[in-house]
């Protein structure tokens, strides 16, 4: 049946305008914490540090060395990985349990009690429970890193699946900036404010709760892990503003059909399943591969960083919210995958030597982060989605997850220490951004616009090389942009 603009204009109207409230009231509580979380620890460093020595000073009578202030503060900021790898492990149980909306939803009880921790820590002089504090929001972020990207995968049609999935950077991008705009000296980041800093992630966590009910669960979570297929086509009548369309539905029962009978994967499971060893690799070497690039200790250090590189002090924080505006721009023009660029390093090496080399230091880390923002921040929070069907995926996402917050956390505790080595503290990131990018081209294939059985054909190329065997999945009817919207009797 052929279908006139007008209709196929409405539709697109209808789906892109529930999709995008779903998706901003999601990504606010959701990715959106990450970065703003990442961010808001660089402007209180010095005020929390003499806190720390206070607090000691005051307890114990001990007054501490700089390096063993520099290893409380490390350790407050670092923390926020462990919470997250906490988090990325409970994720795959919750979303089975409870699926994804719900999951997202419960997550800020973490979240709430660490800025209840964080805003009563100065007056109960007390840096452990800051600690405590960013290991509970940690475990939010973890979950939500998780459950987000699953969320919107699992939602959006295909022909708007990478731009719904591309958001989940893009928020993460924009809390990065929020969080440093909110911590300006003239806000938030100024001495008798920072308690109130570091709890002012309850505010993106109280919007999401008052929201998200609104919206609709995953369809396919409702069809292939509930069997509720009336909930599924409402779900899925609500998220694109119309009647559903039969090549859709028919995709959902095809995986539904494929995982008849199917358990939820564990994670170790995974480990010794020869049909996805490949799509393991990839996730845990993109993963991993996305904090050993340095780029998120540029925020939780912005302040080292940029002095090294000769800026002056009272610029510092000004300069600061370049990165995070270097990101959110990067993400928002994305419109093809890039490979990794590492040369954010090399102006470093004559800044003491040369006047304005401070300068193009930071034009250089600034596009450091730009090629991130355009390649892995937009592509690896998505890809599980892309290359797992639905009984392995919560599972995907929990190695996935827990590869990317466990290297978090590594550069977290290096990256200070890594500093002293002044112009080539980059050089090792650079390393790891040149072996993924031949990863990337020699091994991943391309996901975009093609459905889980065709991706699923690809990768049974490498798992299976050099055996005859017969891939199990079925390449089914692709889902048209502009396709009419039927009526689905069923």
């Amino acid at each position: 049946m052929e279908v006139s603009p007008c209709s196929a204009h409405l539709h697109l109207q209808g789906s892109s305008l529930m999709l995008v409230l779903m998706v901003a009231s999601a990504a606010i509580g959701g990715t959106l914490q990450y970065g703003y979380n990442l961010a808001i620890m660089n402007a209180p460093t010095t005020f929390i540090q003499t806190f720390i020595n206070e607090t000691f000073l005051e307890r114990w009578d001990i007054q501490l060395e700089d390096y063993q202030v520099t290893l409380v503060w490390t350790i407050i900021v670092s923390i926020f990985s462990l919470g997250g790898l906490a988090g990325a492990l409970i994720a795959g149980p919750m979303t089975i349990r409870f699926g994804r909306k719900k999951c997202l939803l419960l997550s800020n009880i973490f979240l709430m009690s660490g800025a209840l921790l964080a805003v009563t820590s100065r007056a109960a002089k007390s840096f452990e429970m800051i600690i405590i504090s960013r290991i509970l929001v940690g475990i939010n972020a973890g979950i939500s890193m998780n459950v987000q990207p699953m969320y919107f995968g699992e939602s959006a049609p295909k022909h708007l699946r990478g731009a719904i999935s591309l958001s989940s950077a893009v928020f993460a991008a924009f809390g990065v900036v929020l969080g440093q705009v909110v911590g300006l000296r003239e806000i938030l980041g100024s001495e008798p404010y920072w308690q109130y800093l570091l709890a002012s992630n309850a505010i993106p966590g109280f919007i999401q709760l008052l929201t998200l009910p609104w919206f609709p669960e995953s369809p396919r979570y409702l069809l292939i892990d509930r069997g509720d297929k009336e909930a599924c086509i409402n779900a899925l009548r609500r998220l694109r503003g119309c009647e559903v369309q039969s090549s859709e539905l028919d995709e959902i029962l095809q995986e539904q059909a494929d995982t008849k009978g199917m358990r939820a994967s564990r994670p170790w499971e995974l480990f010794t399943d020869r049909s996805v060893r490949w799509q393991l690799i990839t996730v845990m070497i993109i993963s991993s591969a996305m904090q050993l690039c340095g780029n998120d200790s540029i925020y939780f250090y912005a302040s080292y960083v940029f002095k090294e590189a000769g800026i002056a002090d009272d610029k510092i924080q000004y300069v600061s919210i370049g990165t995070g505006t270097c990101e959110f721009t990067a993400c928002i023009m994305h419109h093809v995958s890039k490979h990794f660029l590492a040369n954010g390093w090399y102006g470093l090496l004559f800044n003491h030597y040369i006047s304005w080399m401070p300068y193009l230091s930071m034009a250089c880390i600034f596009t450091y982060i730009l090629s991130f923002g355009m390649g892995p921040a937009g592509v690896t929070g998505v890809l599980p989605t892309e290359i797992f069907n639905q009984t392995a995926r919560p599972a995907a996402y929990m190695i996935a997850g827990s590869m990317m917050w466990l290297n978090l956390f590594i550069t977290g505790m290096i990256f200070p220490f890594l500093s002293e080595l002044s112009e080539y503290c980059f050089v090792p990131f650079g390393a790891v951004c040149l072996l993924s990018a031949l990863y990337v081209g020699l091994f991943l294939p391309e996901t975009k616009g093609k459905s889980l059985s065709v991706i699923t054909s690809e990768f049974h190329k490498l798992n299976f090389k050099g055996q005859q065997r017969t891939c199990p999945s079925k390449t089914q009817a692709q889902y048209q942009l502009g396709e009419v919207c039927l009526s689905t009797a069923l």
